[in-house]
């Protein structure tokens, strides 16, 4: 799947979410939703590693929640994206691709 088409499907799962739970997803609400989301990916991270209670869970399930809370931020990041319509791609190529060695 494309980055674009992911996005859009991102954007129409979370307005669906945000109607069905009565939330007005502001600017404000999307930063801070990508705050959170970071923070849980940091401690599923820590729990992962063994540096923070695993609440009982096996390797295998640390790991899925790892995978989850990275497509969590992921998803987050992609919602700013389109709210401020910033060109993720053409951002990653301007930032970090210019150092692709030659």
């Amino acid at each position: 799947m494309e980055i674009e088409q992911l996005a859009h499907e991102v954007e129409e799962v979370s307005a669906v979410y945000a109607a069905n739970n009565g939330i007005d997803r502001t600017d404000d609400w999307l930063i801070l939703k990508l705050n959170e989301e970071v923070g849980e990916l940091t401690q599923a991270y820590l729990a992962r590693s063994g540096q923070a209670r695993d609440k009982g869970l096996a390797a295998a399930e640390l790991d899925a929640d790892f995978r989850a809370e990275l497509a969590d931020v992921l998803s987050h990041v992609l919602l700013l994206a389109h709210r401020f319509e910033v060109d993720v791609v053409r951002e990653v190529e301007n930032k970090w691709l210019v150092w692709r060695p030659r």
